[in-house]
C-alpha cells in the first residue's frame, strides 16, 4: 500500500513538473527573444554610427530571424517538444552571439 501510494505520488509530481519545465523554456525563449531585440535596437544604432545605411544589414537580418521564432512560438509553442523550444533558444543566442562579434569588430575598427 505505501509503495503504491509513493509510486502515484512520483507520477502525479512528474505530470505537475512537466508543464512547469514547459512553461519555464516558453519564458526562456521569450525572455531570450526580448534580450537579443534590445540589444539589436542598440547594435543597429552603433553599426550605422559606423558604417552608415548602406551595404548588408546583419541587425535587419537577426530582426528577421527573431520574428521568424517569435511567430513559431505563437503557432507552435503549446505542443512543441522541450527540445524544440531549447533549438529555438539555441537559435536565439546564438543570433545574439553574431550580432555581438559584429559589435566588437566595430568597436575595434574604432580603436584603429
Amino acid at each position: 500500500m505505501f509503495l503504491t501510494l509513493v509510486a502515484a505520488a512520483a507520477v502525479i509530481a512528474a505530470l505537475l513538473y512537466r508543464p512547469l519545465r514547459r512553461q519555464r523554456a516558453v519564458r526562456e525563449v521569450l525572455d531570450a527573444a526580448d534580450a537579443l531585440e534590445a540589444r539589436l535596437r542598440t547594435a543597429r544604432a552603433e553599426i550605422e554610427a559606423v558604417a552608415g545605411d548602406e551595404g548588408r544589414d546583419p541587425v535587419g537580418d537577426a530582426m528577421r530571424e527573431m520574428l521568424r521564432q517569435r511567430l513559431w512560438l505563437r503557432d507552435h509553442g503549446r505542443q512543441a517538444s522541450l527540445n524544440q523550444l531549447g533549438e529555438v533558444r539555441a537559435s536565439i543566442d546564438a543570433a545574439r552571439g553574431r550580432i555581438e562579434q559584429q559589435l566588437v569588430q566595430i568597436e575595434q575598427a574604432r580603436l584603429n
